[in-house]
């Protein structure tokens, strides 16, 4: 299941999954990518590779769908500039830049989830985390407000 999806594409602009035997939607398509899974699209005719108009296609009907991928600022640049410019940006930069997210993002989730794990797991009245605590005991008395039993434990000490 890990290995690429080929897809046909017919002149009547069809897709077709050769593994189900199926005609398929950009829709269908869309699913099975965000399900981390990788497609060729060749064309049936031809045998081309148009893997990335398809892909293309993706996007562009996302951001008809009011998903809007890119501003539109940097849309005019891609424009004008062309594939001269900003090719190598994409193929290079863009996509290390979105893994590098995707990476610390998880890992920023995984550290957040770990601290909520930990303040979920600390409960004051847990025999356990009150003797991990013991080092600490006469610290907490001080700041806890009771002064009698600070006095006690001070005065038994003297006597001692």
């Amino acid at each position: 299941m890990d290995k690429k999806l080929l897809l046909k594409k017919y002149t009547n602009r069809r897709l077709y999954d050769t593994e189900k035997s199926i005609y398929v939607t950009l829709d269908y398509v869309t699913n099975i990518i965000r399900e981390g899974r990788q497609i060729t699209v060749v064309d049936a005719k031809t045998g081309e590779d148009v893997t990335a108009a398809i892909l293309t296609q993706i996007v562009l009907e996302a951001a008809r769908k009011k998903h809007y991928l890119l501003p539109n600022p940097l849309l005019y640049l891609i424009i004008q500039y062309g594939e001269n410019v900003l090719s190598e940006f994409f193929e290079k930069y863009l996509e290390y830049t979105i893994k590098n997210y995707l990476l610390f993002r998880g890992l920023a989730d995984d550290q957040y989830k770990k601290w909520l794990d930990l303040s979920t797991n600390y409960n004051p009245a847990n025999p356990q985390t009150l003797t991990s605590l013991s080092p600490f005991k006469s610290l907490f008395e001080v700041f806890s407000g009771n002064e009698n039993n600070l006095k006690v434990k001070h005065d038994k000490e003297k006597q001692k």
